[in-house]
């Protein structure tokens, strides 16, 4: 029997519609890069805008859906990640049902009716990425699909759990399902912060705030540890000394101090508890093709070293590995790479 423990993992299924774009476009539709934001009535026209004048790349993506296939990809073993977030069912859908079975993904999709899946616009200027996310169907996701049984067996099944912030705007039911489960069995709960928007808008940070005394491991990147800072009020504004309070705020399983872990691109990585932090220093790649994914990279390379029993710094090299490779092809690709 294989010693792995196995990962459940929720979010916002999405595919990517990747193009390069001049800053002209960025500011057309008012985004900025290393940024990340839901869609409103503005930006809609984006999608047909890339389609007609870019010749996108239409790649499967999903913050938290990346995360699961890497770990997949690298942990190698049948059945050690589960995914689950809801698509409609259509032609999108499909392509994101074939990538994930492609990476041996195991999905537990909830198919929503007349809602077309969801879809982000991936708008790649000078290696970074800004990202515009359609939810569509992935919004649509229900707590009673969470409560039902193929995916009640797969909770039960996983000894770490993982969602990306993203679903705090929708299923924070789901995510507390899940949380207070890991909490009663003392099981592993992480949540990566995703994207400043989630940490300034009071509803969505409320909802974070409530899910945060369950987490055991946060991950996120400088950008949303600034955004932290702010938030709760922290009078510490380096990245080190937001995370080290970041992981000192209530816990309800005090027991098993909280860990947060702070990406910064090409700086090193934090990881962070109450008791201090230590930086791990990231290898530089050859050839930057765009940065979209990459955090979603480290997450699934860093998770599989966890699930597979290794040390946090061999966890994090792992995560770099994954991250490297990543950022080396277009959106989150990795499958013609060896593994760490």
């Amino acid at each position: 029997r294989s010693m792995t423990t196995k990962l459940f993992c929720f979010g916002n299924p999405l595919l990517d519609v990747s193009a390069d774009v001049d800053q002209a476009f960025l500011d057309k539709y008012g985004v900025k890069l290393n940024n990340a934001i839901m869609a409103e009535e503005k930006h809609m026209p984006v999608f047909e805008d890339l389609a007609t004048n870019h010749k996108p790349l239409y790649i499967a993506g999903g913050a938290t859906q990346n995360s699961a296939r890497v770990a997949q990809w690298q942990v190698n073993e049948p059945g050690a990640v589960t995914y689950t977030g809801a698509i409609g069912k259509d032609k999108f859908g499909e392509t994101l049902k074939s990538a994930a079975a492609a990476d041996g993904l195991t999905t537990l999709y909830n198919e929503v009716d007349g809602v077309p899946t969801g879809t982000c616009a991936v708008l790649v200027n000078s290696n970074e990425r800004s990202l515009i996310a359609n939810l569509a169907a992935s919004e649509k996701y229900t707590i009673a699909w969470t409560q039902s049984e193929p995916v009640q067996k797969a909770i039960s099944a996983a000894g770490m759990f993982y969602m990306a912030g993203f679903v705090l705007t929708h299923s924070a039911d789901t995510v507390m399902h899940i949380a207070k489960h890991s909490h009663d069995n003392n099981k592993t709960m992480i949540m990566n912060t995703s994207a400043p928007f989630l940490f300034e808008v009071p509803p969505f940070f409320a909802a974070f705030k409530e899910a945060w005394e369950y987490l055991d491991i946060v991950v996120g990147n400088e950008s949303e540890a600034a955004a932290i800072g702010k938030a709760f009020g922290f009078t510490e504004t380096d990245v080190k000394g937001i995370a080290i309070a970041a992981a000192k705020l209530p816990k309800k399983n005090a027991a098993k101090p909280r860990m947060v872990v702070i990406t910064q691109g090409a700086d090193c990585t934090i990881v962070a508890t109450p008791d201090g932090a230590t930086e791990y220093a990231v290898n530089k790649v050859e050839k930057l093709v765009d940065t979209n994914g990459a955090g979603d990279a480290f997450c699934g390379g860093f998770f599989a070293g966890l699930m597979q029993g290794k040390s946090v710094g061999d966890s994090v090299n792992c995560g770099h590995y994954t991250a490297s490779v990543v950022i080396q092809r277009s959106g989150c690709q990795f499958a013609d790479a060896a593994r760490h």
